[in-house]
């Protein structure tokens, strides 16, 4: 028979053990990715600091995030696309001009000839004038319709160089980390253990201040049940924060007894898909804002045995040389 002093106790318990679950649940290490995404075998976050995951039955405009890939694209993309609308539009225009009739553009066939194609090229070249509102003079519209036309592109161009102006110096004032990340990650010597490894170098000759990293390591864990589960561990480094990085930086993780690197090895590595994500947040002096940078390591970009050759290379004129070339440069060393 069930008293109420007995319930009382074990309603007690239950608490209890509810309340160590929820506390174990706050000290699981999750990234975000969570313990069942991912249980095959692939990368978490790209080389180029992206995540690798593909988001289906988004919205056009949510996937497409138009500010941001035109803040975001190489230079090379960005002008060529600049270029690309530009001569389109204008394209779209002499068109327009042709429909509505040529002639309603006073001297377009003295400028390019009373062809077809001169008179298309005419077309264009006024349209190119109209758009960036220069307007040299030599052609100019006849009547309503053409004059309306060249009005509503007039606003189109003042519009749409507004436009291109705002992205030129959202580009040029964003701040970016132009950290180099060596390509392997090395397993060496540290003092009297072995160490997980790997450097960095800041590319530009401005200067980055209250430089932080930190290291995570995913793998893939069989549970008692047998399923696999994708488990987060927070690598303590030997340093994970420098005031300056006016050279390169090497960050360690000291594999000890409490490592999750322990007694581990190369086919292990592989069976359980490790890879280790790396996070690092500075100070940029010039913009006196904050830039972050992403990056990983998987199992087979992790070298056993190597160690890094250091950078320096003698002195010229009272001042270090510092050799940029030798960031993946390593020599074969026997592990402790």
């Amino acid at each position: 028979m069930t008293t109420p002093l007995n319930r009382k106790v074990s309603n007690q318990q239950l608490r209890g053990s509810d309340s160590q679950l929820v506390e174990q649940e706050e000290k699981r290490q999750d990234l975000g990715f969570g313990t069942k995404l991912n249980d095959t075998y692939s990368r978490l976050i790209n080389k180029d600091g992206s995540f690798n995951i593909n988001r289906v039955h988004e919205s056009f405009w949510d996937r497409v995030n138009l500010y941001n890939r035109l803040i975001t694209m190489p230079w090379r993309q960005f002008l060529g696309l600049i270029l690309l609308v530009y001569f389109a539009e204008n394209l779209i225009f002499a068109s327009i001009y042709m429909l509505v009739g040529p002639e309603n553009l006073m001297g377009v066939g003295n400028v390019t000839g009373s062809s077809f194609v001169g008179q298309f090229w005419g077309c264009f070249f006024f349209s190119a004038q109209t758009l960036t509102t220069v307007g040299y003079g030599h052609i100019s519209p006849i009547g309503y319709m053409s004059s309306s036309i060249a009005a509503l592109e007039s606003m189109i161009g003042l519009l749409a160089f507004a436009l291109i102006t705002g992205l030129l110096y959202g580009r040029f004032s964003r701040p970016v980390a132009h950290i180099r990340f060596s390509r392997h990650a090395v397993f060496a010597p540290y003092l009297d253990v072995n160490g997980w490894m790997f450097r960095i170098i800041h590319r530009r000759s401005n200067q980055l201040i209250d430089v932080q990293i930190e290291v995570s390591l995913s793998r893939l864990e069989i549970k008692p049940d047998g399923t696999r589960q994708r488990r987060y561990y927070a690598l303590e480094l030997e340093r994970n924060k420098v005031n300056f990085l006016p050279t390169n930086w090497t960050l360690v993780h000291p594999i000890t007894a409490d490592s999750p690197l322990h007694d581990m090895t190369p086919e292990s590595f592989e069976a359980s898909d490790a890879e280790f994500m790396i996070l690092m947040r500075a100070t940029d002096d010039t913009f006196s804002q904050m830039v972050h940078t992403r990056y990983s390591y998987r199992y087979d970009e992790v070298l056993w045995g190597q160690k890094f050759r250091p950078m320096f290379d003698g002195e010229q004129a009272g001042a270090v040389l510092f050799d940029l070339r030798k960031l993946d440069d390593t020599d074969e060393v026997a592990l402790n």
